[in-house]
């Protein structure tokens, strides 16, 4: 599949709507797998916003649109953020280290955004 900002936002939006609505969802299965939480309610808050995130970017795709500049910033951002969190608290121990495993996917997903926008631009 080619790597286009359409297909990235898409890609994107999807995860992070799964994800961030999962902890809401089911509470059970998600500590389960991430490992029991004290502050829940944080829990539902980086949910919630995780899936405000995929809104927008689902949202700014829709009709064949491709998301503007601002939005795939933003996103770009988001997935940075989301990696750099997951790396630095489980290396320390605070955090599973399955979050090791939401972090190779936000690398991944910087790393489409990137050749995506390269891709634009040479193609501009």
């Amino acid at each position: 599949m080619p790597t286009t900002v359409r297909s990235v936002a898409a890609l994107q939006g999807a995860y992070y709507l799964a994800t961030g609505l999962w902890p809401i969802v089911s509470r059970r299965s998600f500590e389960a797998v991430t490992g029991r939480k004290r502050d829940y309610w944080l829990v539902q808050m980086v949910g919630l916003l995780a899936a405000s995130v995929a809104a927008g970017l689902l949202h700014g795709i829709r009709g064949g649109r491709e998301p503007s500049p601002d939005m795939q910033t933003a996103a770009l951002a988001a997935a940075f953020s989301f990696g750099a969190v997951d790396v630095v608290h489980a290396l320390r121990g605070r955090i599973s280290p399955i979050y090791l495993a939401d972090a190779l996917v936000e690398a991944e997903l910087v790393r489409r955004w990137r050749l995506a926008a390269a891709r634009e631009r040479v193609s501009r």
